[in-house]
């Protein structure tokens, strides 16, 4: 804050105060004498025929005042409200910041601490963990992921063990600290809507769903010359690109014929946000244990 700025607002400050004590001592009078004065008993206004009487405030509401106004004066010495005066305390805002998140850390350390250097499969083997890493992610995942982290429309299941990108606690890990970004090309300019209906009745039939043998035939062609390069000439899909299994009848846009056209036709575009900047590492681990958890679930029930 510049001197001037500083200067205007201790002076409009110490105005302010002087003004108030004027007013409070100003109107602070004997009471009258009703009978010497019976003229000055009342301040001359007359609401509905009741009469006001001049009187000054009850001893006790004046003294209020006059703590208050000695409390408001010491504050303005101890705190720094007075411009660029740093107060008698030396307070900030941002230092009682720092010392609150000094303290949190002291308190997540204690809690968490211990899961930041800890194996994933070990995290997940612990059931505390697994309630803290349920309710992380409950707070920050369950919003995209579903509260059972069952996936949503355009949103992977996470309980399915079908991993876009794999299902490592290395690479759960590496998908939350940096995210993803998953991009299918638009192939209805490339292929023509003849080719994209062809290969939307191909890829009908690698799933074993209603669909046009003559027409899935011709879709065979287009997808082995255009579509192999992201998902393999056996369709089952490649976690280096982020490119779905097309056989395992696992649907992240949906499975009808008219969904399956959109996609081809106009390609698709998601993103998982990276969680680096907004959780710590330990809390990352124990929301890469929880989902960890959730696959081996669905294991052990196969």
């Amino acid at each position: 804050m510049s001197t001037f700025w500083s200067l205007w607002v201790i002076v409009l400050t110490l105005t302010n105060l002087a003004l108030i004590v004027w007013v409070l001592f100003a109107n602070r009078k004997v009471a009258v004498d009703d009978q010497a004065l019976p003229e000055n008993k009342t301040t001359g206004h007359v609401y509905d025929g009741i009469e006001e009487y001049d009187n000054p405030l009850p001893k006790w509401w004046f003294m209020l005042f006059i703590v208050t106004l000695v409390f408001s004066a010491a504050y303005l010495l101890i705190y720094p409200g007075m411009g660029n005066f740093k107060g008698l305390a030396d307070w900030t805002s941002v230092g009682a910041l720092e010392a609150s998140e000094a303290k949190a850390q002291v308190q997540f350390d204690e809690t968490f601490g211990k899961y930041r250097d800890m194996p994933i499969e070990e995290i997940a083997q612990s059931r505390e963990a697994l309630k803290m890493g349920s309710r992380i992610f409950a707070n920050n995942c369950a919003v995209c992921h579903g509260a059972d982290g069952g996936g949503n429309f355009g949103f992977p299941d996470l309980t399915d063990n079908a991993w876009l990108y794999g299902g490592t606690p290395e690479k759960i890990l590496e998908t939350l600290y940096n995210g993803r970004q998953g991009v299918m090309p638009p192939q209805g300019p490339v292929i023509g809507e003849e080719g994209v209906k062809n290969t939307t009745e191909y890829v009908l039939s690698l799933n074993g769903l209603e669909h046009d043998a003559a027409m899935a035939a011709e879709g065979q062609k287009v997808f082995n010359t255009v579509c192999m390069a992201c998902h393999g000439l056996d369709a089952k899909g490649n976690q280096t690109l982020g490119a779905p299994n097309l056989t395992d009848n696992i649907w992240l846009y949906g499975s009808s014929r008219e969904q399956i056209q959109h996609t081809i036709r106009g390609g698709r575009s998601n993103m998982m946000p990276a969680q680096r900047d907004k959780l710590r590492d330990d809390k990352i681990r124990l929301v890469a244990a929880y989902v960890y958890s959730l696959s081996r679930q669905d294991e052990e029930q196969q």
